[in-house]
């Protein structure tokens, strides 16, 4: 398979380690540096581009790769106010997209678990949820993504959460979110649920981004020659 690697940051030079010992053949990369060569003629060279860039960036990326018939794998954040624009275009032109604010095989099984906690303790309201994500400072957006889907995740199963937070809150309503940027922390995201008795917590914590990287290369596999928009739960069969 070919593919185009949208962002060559430390992500993109992972996902290309990763690609390049399944025996599959990265023939552009884009960043910064080159971006006036993200044309029409470079990137129809690919099978598949996958985008890692930034919210300033990313939506555009996108909406490109779209436009010129090429299936792309997202895991760009901070940039969900435009999904609709996406989506339509995405569906208008027969493409394929898939996004996953992260790609990591075990953060997917996470938001699973994470789901069904929420469904366990929605009788329980003795108890108070609360999240926290731990980031390197070279992250540009906060609550991660990761965080933010986790949380929409306990909101749709949680009833007493009615929205999240990413500051201090004496709401009840609120789901509180503590974002935290400290180096070196490829991401770690905790929930809690506290009582006076006891408290339940789950965490996953990324030590490399190869997990990511990992994921991200077996969407692209999927994504290879497919129409529509999927997730990683589409790719993990969850």
């Amino acid at each position: 398979m070919k593919i185009a690697l949208i962002g060559y940051g430390k992500m993109g030079k992972a996902i290309e380690e990763i690609a390049i010992s399944k025996g599959h053949e990265i023939v552009l990369k884009i960043d910064i540096q080159n971006s006036h060569e993200f044309t029409k003629e470079h990137i129809q060279k690919a099978n598949v581009a996958i985008e890692f860039t930034g919210p300033h960036s990313a939506y555009e990326n996108v909406k490109k790769c779209l436009e010129l018939g090429i299936p792309v794998v997202s895991g760009s954040t901070g940039w969900l106010d435009k999904w609709n624009e996406i989506e339509m275009l995405c569906k208008s032109n027969n493409g394929c997209l898939i996004y996953s604010s992260n790609y990591s095989i075990g953060v997917n099984l996470f938001f699973e678990v994470n789901k069904h906690l929420a469904k366990l303790m929605e009788p329980y309201d003795n108890y108070d949820v609360a999240m926290v994500e731990l980031h390197h400072t070279e992250k540009k957006d906060a609550p991660s993504g990761t965080a933010i889907s986790l949380a929409e995740q306990i909101l749709a199963n949680l009833g007493r959460k009615k929205q999240w937070v990413n500051e201090p809150s004496l709401s009840a309503s609120d789901l509180v979110i503590t974002s935290e940027r400290i180096d070196p922390a490829p991401g770690t995201h905790t929930v809690t649920y506290s009582s006076a008795i006891d408290t339940i917590e789950i965490v996953h914590t990324a030590h490399t981004r190869k997990g990511f990287a990992s994921g991200a290369v077996l969407a692209a596999e999927f994504a290879n020659q497919k129409s529509g928009i999927f997730t990683m739960k589409d790719v993990l069969g969850l």
